[in-house]
């Protein structure tokens, strides 16, 4: 297994806050998968930022997140 690193930024289309952050994963060797990862990111991380920011005021749907990734590199850390 190799542990990889992303930059990425995720974007609401409702919340004016924009997400800059890092995420890290586990994978068999082989191709970075953009759409799987990006999936995961957003399950896995936007979706936490984006409830925490809208609280219980709103509804948040994964389908209004967009995640852009910058680059992805082995990660050592």
């Amino acid at each position: 297994m190799t542990t990889y690193i992303a930059e990425f930024r995720a974007v609401h289309k409702l919340i004016q806050v924009i997400q800059h952050s890092v995420f890290t994963w586990q994978q068999e060797g082989g191709e970075i998968d953009s759409d799987l990862l990006q999936g995961k990111i957003k399950r896995e991380s936007a979706m936490h930022f984006y409830k925490l920011l809208a609280g219980d005021s709103y509804e948040v749907a994964m389908e209004d997140i967009s995640v852009e990734i910058s680059k992805t590199e082995p990660f050592n850390g």
